[in-house]
């Protein structure tokens, strides 16, 4: 916040020497850094009247382009409102605001003007509400909710002016919700239901019942939703969700099997369909299948959730394990005399991170090293350079020192993945080297390359065979020798598709007899690692 005030400070300053020599386009891009460091500052809006006054209104120094920067959108909402147009710069400031939900670009006066309630015609009122809730979430981050908390305000007095209009109560109560007023959502919806029955009325109502908690009158809202509508299929993926939220999985199965039957291809659906049934029976088919679904149909009808909700917090399905005591073999030699280009550093430091969302969003990410050498991949991956001096960096050091070198080693693995793709998976140069790297030891770069080799099974069909034989003979290996790894490779062959079931069940018995052996260790391990988890998940957009 201070570093923001200096910043705001600077381009106030610059703006109004700026302004005194006549300089306008100066001024006004000064004005525009200075609104995006510090949207509510006082001084901001005082030298922006003043430009405004001096330059006719000042509408054409802030204009809208196809990539305007935030400060510039913000500021043109504002001198649209001092213009009498507040009907008009109210859609830019919720464009910031969806932009950046947690910046207080809303919190002025004119926003929270009760005759800004008044004047607005409800209909556009509730189309640019029902903008804001699609871009804020649903709920929206905690954290940021009081700079959203104006919008309501508008709300509330555009409600008071036009009590009888449903779809704003409806759109109202959406972002009431979204913001932690879960009573007041009810009231309108309750109201905007009455006024005007409709089935979107009934999923706004089933939406304010289910934040309150109350699940009977939510589950029946959404019922008579899907009898004004019963091909909206979405709805009845909301209804499987709510009651396996609840406890009532077989109910929710039911219910995603009905849309399926209607259309086996419509996404909520099968998205729905296949976290149900991996939470029925926890089965690694079910997540599979889902990401073959999402391979085969890019084109959703929005963004899904349910593969990465699956996959969270489970050892290689969506982060990298801390190394277990003596996991490394101190007989291995570097397979690699060079050290990794500054350039090859620099990449891997820009996107190593010990989670992801699940394996093909960490097959994906690791795009990013597709220009890196294989050379220098395998560099990375003998000498794993320090860690960088970023929040990911001063993260594993303060709760995991040793989880950087591993995360280092995961991800040049992962970016051999992007080498000659072109190449079939059999006879090609990326298995090859991968397949080196995960049978010439037993050590943590065992892992990592094994890791790369089950995530090539996630994205590509035809290497699925291959590598469930070649996590199998792995496992094998370190199981029967009780060697220290073998807890994580036994969670490896966990996260392979396709593994024989009574694979599985031999690494199920590996996992469950490490875990027991260690069971005073784990409290204080859990606790480590899960202030870890929520540091890096609260402090990143990964």
């Amino acid at each position: 916040m201070d570093e923001s005030r200096r910043s705001a400070d600077r381009d106030l300053e610059q703006a109004r020497a700026a302004l005194e020599r006549g300089e306008m386009h100066h001024a006004a891009d000064h004005l525009a850094g200075a609104i995006a460091h510090a949207p509510t500052l006082p001084e901001t809006h005082e030298l922006l009247s003043r430009l405004a006054a001096r330059a006719d209104g000042g509408l054409e120094l802030f204009p809208l382009e196809q990539h305007a920067f935030v400060g510039t959108v913000v500021a043109r909402a504002h001198l649209l409102a001092a213009a009498g147009r507040p009907e008009d710069g109210l859609p830019l400031l919720v464009a910031a605001s969806g932009h950046t939900p947690g910046v207080d670009w809303a919190g002025v006066p004119w926003v929270i003007d009760p005759g800004l309630g008044v004047r607005m015609e409800p209909g556009l009122l509730a189309q640019i509400v029902m903008q804001l809730c699609t871009a804020i979430g649903d709920p929206a981050p905690e954290a940021g909710r009081d700079a959203l908390r104006p919008y309501l305000t508008l709300v509330r007095h555009a409600v008071e002016a036009h009590p009888e209009q449903a779809m704003l109560l409806g759109a109202g109560s959406a972002l009431a919700r979204r913001l932690g007023e879960a009573t007041l959502a009810v009231d309108w919806a309750v109201r905007g239901a009455r006024l005007r029955p409709s089935k979107l009325a009934e999923i706004w109502l089933g939406y304010a019942y289910r934040s309150a908690g109350r699940i009977p009158e939510s589950l029946a809202a959404l019922r008579r939703a899907v009898m004004y509508d019963p091909e909206d299929l979405s709805v009845y993926a909301d209804i499987a969700g709510t009651l396996a939220d609840h406890g009532r999985l077989d109910d929710a199965l039911a219910w995603a099997d009905r849309a399926l039957a209607k259309d086996p291809e419509f996404d909520c659906a099968v998205h729905t369909a296949h976290r149900l049934r991996y939470r029925a029976d926890g089965d690694l088919a079910h997540l599979v299948r889902l990401a073959d679904f999402q391979r085969d149909h890019p084109d959703a009808t929005h963004e899904h959730a349910d593969l990465a909700d699956c996959c969270a917090d489970q050892p290689w399905l969506s982060r990298v394990p801390s190394a277990p005591a003596a996991a490394t073999d101190p007989a291995r030699e570097p397979f690699v005399a060079g050290r990794p280009s500054d350039e090859a550093v620099e990449r891997l430091h820009r996107l190593a991170h010990p989670l992801w969302p699940h394996p093909p969003a960490a097959y994906d990410a690791a795009l990013g090293l597709v220009l890196v050498e294989p050379e220098d991949l395998l560099a990375l991956i003998a000498r794993p350079p320090a860690a960088p001096d970023n929040e990911v960096g001063l993260a594993l050091a303060a709760h995991d020192p040793a989880l950087w070198a591993r995360c280092s080693q995961v991800w040049a693995c992962l970016g051999l993945l992007h080498h000659r793709t072109d190449e079939p998976w059999a006879e090609s140069a990326r298995r090859r080297l991968l397949v080196d790297l995960a049978t010439q030891g037993t050590d943590q770069i065992t892992e990592a390359a094994l890791f790369a080799l089950v995530t090539s099974a996630w994205i590509d069909p035809e290497a699925r065979a291959d590598v469930g034989t070649l996590v199998t003979r792995r496992l094998d290996d370190v199981a029967t020798a009780g060697h220290p790894i073998a807890w994580s490779l036994a969670q490896l062959a966990l996260a392979t598709p396709g593994l024989d079931a009574e694979v599985r069940e031999r690494a199920a018995a590996v996992v469950a007899a490490e875990e027991e052996y260690t069971v005073p260790l784990v409290p204080r391990q859990r606790r480590r690692g899960g202030r870890l988890r929520r540091w890096l998940s609260g402090r990143t957009t990964r």
